[in-house]
């Protein structure tokens, strides 16, 4: 079983408290999230926070080359670029948001009633269970603890982390098809590229997280089954100030990734590009000299806008 943050902790030789991205052991069992917080506490942070070293400021303190493959591979800083997507991608992409549906899903709701997943090494997963168990996709592997199997079907991929395959439709409404016995296209180097997606997703969002002020109430960042994108919930809503803030790994209307900003109040103008408020393309951000710092400007000047609208 893998325990992520006891992987960055041992990179340190343990002299310092550290926190990553992926969930990390032990399964909480505290409502409402009933996970961990990545960026709670700590000495060494994937974000940019008051009294906290960075881990893309570690790497250039240390000078230890050995450490910074370690940390672009965990996009935990100094993050690395996000690349053209394969060929493979929308197929690969369509695949992995059913098995996100219908296997991983259903192990949550039934471990603890909820749904939310979480970016994962190389992939996407759920958070620490009670008993300590995880299950994942790592590079379009399934992977629960320390067992591996590749995605054949939605059917064998269920039965082997002991599931009956189908989404918990007491909670949503599964955008893709059960079809538990066709076998699923699944391309290794397009599963990576979504994991690399959503780790991408994760660093820029727990930064915003990070920087929310009081009175902003964000939520945990998770990964929705349902729209296979990663999201927070950021502002205060009576105010009319609140939005979901997330990076999708593409759907009907947008074939390739992208990130978005959509208020629970309605806005036009012209940053508001979509009917649901604005995105930010996967094209726009391979073109970003800095692609990190460009989904951080896109987010801030979304809640900017809504604080100038509402008044704030």
């Amino acid at each position: 079983m893998r325990n992520p943050r006891q992987e960055a902790a041992a990179r340190l030789a343990w002299r310092r408290e550290v926190r990553v991205l992926e969930p990390s052991p032990p399964a909480v069992s505290d409502g409402p999230w009933f996970a961990d917080d990545p960026v709670d506490g700590g000495e060494v942070v994937p974000v940019d926070r008051p009294g906290a070293k960075s881990w893309a400021s570690l790497c250039v303190e240390l000078g230890d080359t050995a450490l910074l493959p370690f940390c672009l591979e965990r996009w935990l800083g100094p993050w690395r670029r996000l690349e053209p997507l394969p060929s493979a991608y929308g197929t690969t992409r369509a695949e992995l948001h059913a098995v996100a549906e219908h296997v991983l899903a259903p192990i949550r709701h039934r471990a603890c009633g909820r749904i939310g997943l979480r970016w994962t090494l190389g992939g996407f997963g759920t958070p620490f269970l009670p008993g300590g168990r995880q299950v994942r996709v790592e590079r379009g592997e399934l992977v629960d603890n320390d067992r591996r199997a590749a995605l054949g079907s939605l059917g064998e991929a269920a039965r082997f982390v002991g599931v009956a395959a189908g989404a918990p439709t007491e909670v949503f409404t599964p955008t893709t098809r059960l079809e538990a016995d066709r076998p699923l296209a699944v391309d290794p180097v397009a599963a990576q590229a979504v994991g690399d997606w959503f780790g991408f997703c994760t660093s820029v969002l727990e930064q915003i997280r990070a920087d929310a002020q009081p009175g902003d109430r964000p939520d945990r960042v998770q990964l929705w089954p349902e729209h296979f994108d990663l999201a927070v919930a950021v502002g205060d809503e009576p105010s009319g100030r609140r939005a979901n803030l997330g990076g999708s790994a593409g759907d009907a209307e947008h074939p390739s990734p992208y990130l978005y900003v959509g208020p629970w109040t309605s806005r036009r103008g012209p940053f508001w590009n979509e009917p649901f408020g604005a995105s930010l393309t996967y094209a726009e951000l391979l073109a970003a000299p800095d692609q990190r710092a460009a989904a951080l400007q896109f987010f801030r000047t979304g809640l900017a806008l809504l604080d100038v609208a509402t008044g704030g």
